[in-house]
């Protein structure tokens, strides 16, 4: 039911009824509207474009042919029923495009008089927000809104007709996305920049200088100091030889200190978070996904219940792209900072109103901050699930930092000679914290700053040598993607918008075309052959610089300076052409060099159920098929003729190899004398990429946690996992890992506190044939569930639903 109350009784004549997405959004905000106010939740969106068909009329001016979406009639009848009962209707929506559209929806859905419907905006849910908010009631604006359907019939027009081009070929249910395919092929071509990546060898030389005889050395230590000059020109070290040739020239040379130049270095607070910087940080510090800082940051916003406080909207708006905040919020934290800190901590202020803003900042909202500086994180933690807690606290400081005074260092720069040569230290000092006393901004692995020693020697001072140290090194590729990296690319590039980042990276992810491996996105060989078959057949689509100049021009509909049409238009033009010449050809790109060692015809790659394999052109006539694998520098190489892959390791039953094949349920050891012998084992890849063999019955080392008896390993259908042996008396059962010597673990998972919105009961795990659910205690009075995931870090947690189709 979409009321706030399970039981609430029928609306009076006179009430004001308010709609909102979201049950949780709901009962935060009715608390704060008294009782002259009914507060119901549409549960998301009401309409949507049909799945079965395109649902867009491409020569009727590409009207969408909207349907109520599968399960909401019930909540659009209850609320047409309040509505008629309403003297006033305000629409309170996400304020985003999208929330624009579910409102528009949703009047259009209960047929409301325009005279008596009124638009609202919250930027945050707390008494305040929400009271300003329905004292300056507006109108739906359908500039937002035909951005928002601009946007999702583009999506609907590219995945409904790129994505059939890719089934026959490969697979049926791969999918194409508008945008999702750009960030697919920002992954691959790094890893082919990696593949294609050639080391180049350099050398470094440091010198290690002492106050000359007699003298003490400043604070114990030498002065270390890198070769950086000669003749004031910079020098290069290439190989070994030159080395040798450097130290020979140093030889006996006498040290001076050339130059000490000091100076302080004032290093200001990071603005407060905007969507993109908030997952950068989020993935960076925590380890967040950028789904799932989202999916933390909505709770935070919609109100989290604070005992007898009850539910409070704890941060503004979490889509938004705008540093900018308000002068109130200002005003808090720099009373705040006095309070807690001291005045000399206090910064000028950033109430971002004067900052210059970045070319395409929307600046429809604040920056993402706590609506309240005063409930810190600390005070209302024991309100907040552990990821919660991070999360806002994340928030909170940054938000706090950026109101706080700059932090002081003082720099030296040492220039020490050697004949014709200069080496160089560089040091600095914190002198006074100022905002770093509260929050560090995060950066990325390799980015982070220079030495902290500060050497104390004087302009002209001879030095004696003490000792020089030459190392080898080789450059490194470019790194792979991390979900910041990635983030971070895609706001540079101006590929999507701060509501569409955490979407296009799970989607990639769900659809298998990329890997998270140690935090880093790789292309898998099924992402590998999707992204080659779009981007030769589709030159402009799925160009980096097309999309971004797609986004600028849905902010054009949105702003009003150009009509969704004549922009639905132009793209259909050019991309129906593009498509045309696509279905004649779309699988060309699927030949390698090599030809069929049975009949000389061209061998193409296929995709099949256990994964990608190549296979001859000439089929069927030739029914030649092999697997096949990339080399270092991501050339194809062939393999074996399905016979799976070797490992040298033998079979107990018949003295055969064991070979790794791909299953359905993934890779597996198979004996290679099948169908002969059918003997099939599990194993595990340990972190040196050796076997480990998984025996069934195998005994760990742990006992069972909830009744002491040996934890052994068992085979389902599922895969491996440990189990208790005293089954079936006691039924405990838990994932395996492997620790870094090779042992066999229990996998302990912590379990996510999940309310249970119908009833506000704490939900209970429970475990079916289809996998982990979340279920209501109150079955079966309250038959809510929720299915369940365990994410990266070990927290079995609500799964979020996926992208409404698989082919958008």
């Amino acid at each position: 039911m979409a009321n706030v109350k399970s039981n609430q009784s029928p609306q009076k004549k006179g009430k004001n009824l308010v709609i909102v997405e979201s049950p949780a959004k709901a009962r935060t905000i009715e608390r704060y509207l008294g009782r002259d106010f009914t507060v119901m939740a549409s549960v998301g969106h009401v309409r949507d474009l049909p799945k079965n068909e395109l649902g867009v009329e491409i020569e009727d001016n590409f009207t969408p042919k909207y349907k109520t979406i599968k399960g909401k009639k019930k909540i659009i009848d209850a609320l047409k029923s309040a509505a008629k009962e309403a003297d006033k209707i305000y629409l309170a929506t996400d304020p985003d495009r999208e929330g624009e559209a579910i409102a528009w929806h949703i009047a259009t859905a209960l047929k409301t008089k325009a005279d008596n419907t009124y638009r609202v905006q919250f930027n945050e849910i707390t008494k305040q927000g929400v009271n300003e908010g329905i004292k300056e009631p507006g109108r739906i604006n359908m500039n937002r809104v035909n951005a928002q359907q601009s946007r999702r019939i583009l999506d609907r027009l590219v995945g409904y007709k790129v994505s059939p081009l890719l089934w026959k070929p490969l697979k049926y249910g791969l999918s194409a996305g508008r945008v999702q395919s750009v960030a697919l092929r920002l992954i691959c071509e790094r890893e082919e920049e990696i593949e294609k990546f050639v080391p180049k060898e350099y050398w470094t030389l440091d010198g290690y200088f002492k106050k000359s005889a007699g003298v003490p050395e400043s604070k114990g230590e030498a002065v270390k100091a890198r070769l950086e000059k000669k003749n004031g020109k910079k020098i290069e070290i290439p190989d070994e030889k030159k080395v040798r040739e450097i130290l020979n020239d140093l030889e006996n040379k006498e040290a001076k200190v050339a130059d000490v130049a000091k100076k302080e270095l004032r290093q200001s607070p990071a603005a407060p978070f905007i969507t993109s910087t908030l997952q950068q940080d989020a993935n960076r510090k925590l380890g967040f996904t950028a789904k799932k800082t989202m999916m933390l940051a909505q709770q935070l916003y919609e109100g989290i219940s604070l005992g007898s406080e009850g539910p409070v909207g704890l941060i503004t708006y979490m889509r938004t792209d705008s540093t900018r905040v308000s002068s109130e919020s200002v005003k808090q934290a720099k009373a705040f900072i006095t309070k807690h800190f001291g005045e000399k901590f206090l910064g000028k202020g950033r109430s971002a109103k004067s900052q210059k803003k970045k070319a395409g900042t929307q600046d429809a909202h604040e920056a993402i901050r706590p609506t309240n500086v005063d409930k810190s994180p600390d005070n209302i933690k024991n309100f907040l699930t552990n990821d919660q807690y991070k999360l806002y606290k994340l928030i909170w400081d940054r938000f706090v930092a950026s109101q706080m005074a700059p932090a002081l260092f003082d720099q030296s720069t040492i220039t020490i000679t050697v004949g014709d040569y200069e080496f160089i230290t560089k040091g600095k000092i914190l002198k006074f914290p100022g905002f770093m006393k509260l929050y560090v901004e995060s950066k990325e692995n390799g980015e982070n700053n220079e030495d902290s020693i500060i050497y104390d020697v004087e302009k002209d001072e001879k030095l004696e040598v003490k000792n020089y140290e030459e190392k080898q090194h080789f450059t490194s590729p470019p790194p792979r993607y991390s979900e910041a990296r990635l983030v971070k690319t895609l706001e540079q590039k101006g590929i999507g918008r701060p509501s569409t980042y955490a979407s296009i990276i799970s989607t990639i992810i769900e659809r298998n075309y990329v890997l998270l491996e140690e935090k880093k996105f790789r292309p898998t060989e099924l992402g590998r052959i999707v992204n080659k078959l779009l981007i030769s057949n589709f030159t402009n689509l799925f160009n980096a610089e097309f999309t971004a100049e797609m986004e600028k021009e849905l902010d054009q509909v949105e702003s009003g300076s150009k009509e969704w049409v004549e922009l639905l238009n132009e793209f259909y033009k050019d991309f129906r052409k593009e498509l045309n010449k696509a279905e004649e050809k779309f699988d060309a790109d699927l030949t390698i060099d090599e030809k069929c060692p049975k009949c000389g015809k061209k061998l193409i790659i296929k995709y099949g159920k256990n994964g990608s394999f190549i296979a001859c052109s000439g089929y069927p006539d030739c029914r030649f098929s092999c697997n096949f694998e990339r080399d270092e520098n991501g050339k194809i190489r062939l393999t074996d003729d399905k016979n799976g892959k070797s490992t040298g390791l033998k079979c107990e039953k018949c003295g055969s190899e064991l070979v790794i094949k791909q299953s359905r349920c993934g890779e597996i050891l198979a004996c290679s004398a099948y169908p002969d012998c059918k003997n099939i084992k599990s194993f595990l890849r340990l972190k040196d990429g050796t076997l480990k063999v998984i025996e069934p019955g195998e005994k760990l080392e742990e006992k069972c946690p909830k009744c002491e008896s040996e934890l052994v390993v068992k085979s389902g259908k599922n895969g491996i996992f440990a189990a208790c042996s005293s089954y079936p008396d006691c039924n405990y059962t838990a994932n395996i890992k492997v620790d870094e010597d090779g042992n066999l673990k229990p996998q302990i998972l912590k379990i996510d506190t999940v309310k249970c919105e119908k009833c506000d009961a704490e939900m209970v795990l429970k475990r079916s044939r289809r996998g982990s659910f979340f279920a209501c205690p109150n079955y079966p009075d309250c038959k809510n569930t929720k299915a369940a995931v365990t994410n990266e870090d070990g927290l079995v947690t609500v799964k979020q639903k996926k992208a409404k189709s698989n082919t958008e």
